[in-house]
C-alpha cells in the first residue's frame, strides 16, 4: 500500500545502499495515486487537516516510524511556506505544496 508523507529523511529507508526515485507529479496524480487507498504517515495535525482539505480526501494524523524497502512507493507533500499557524486548514496566502512521487 502506498504511504502518504509530509517528510522524507534517509533514515526511512530500510536498506542501504538504495536509490529512491523522485518524480514531481500534479495534484490530479497523487489523487489518482491515493485513491484505492493508501496509509497516511502525516505526524502533524495541521498539515494532516491541509492535505485533507487540498487532496479532497481524509488524512488521518498517523504519528510512526516508517521504513522503505526496495519497490515501496510514497507520495510526498513538501510544504513550502511560512509556518503553519495553529488550527491552519488551508493552505496559507503563498504557500504552496510540491508533490512527489518516490519509488525506492
Amino acid at each position: 500500500m502506498k504511504k502518504l508523507m509530509n517528510a522524507f529523511s534517509l533514515n526511512m529507508l530500510a536498506d542501504l545502499p538504495a536509490q529512491p526515485l523522485f518524480e514531481e507529479i500534479k495534484l490530479e496524480g497523487v489523487r489518482i495515486e491515493l485513491a484505492d487507498g493508501f496509509e497516511s504517515t502525516v505526524g502533524h495535525p495541521d498539515t494532516a487537516d491541509v492535505y485533507t482539505n487540498v487532496i479532497g480526501m481524509k488524512v488521518p494524523c498517523v504519528r510512526s516510524t516508517v521504513s522503505l524497502k526496495k519497490g515501496d512507493v510514497a507520495i510526498i507533500g513538501q510544504y513550502r511556506g511560512p509556518r503553519l499557524p495553529e488550527g491552519a486548514k488551508q493552505l496559507p496566502e503563498g504557500a504552496t505544496i510540491q508533490w512527489l512521487r518516490m519509488t525506492v
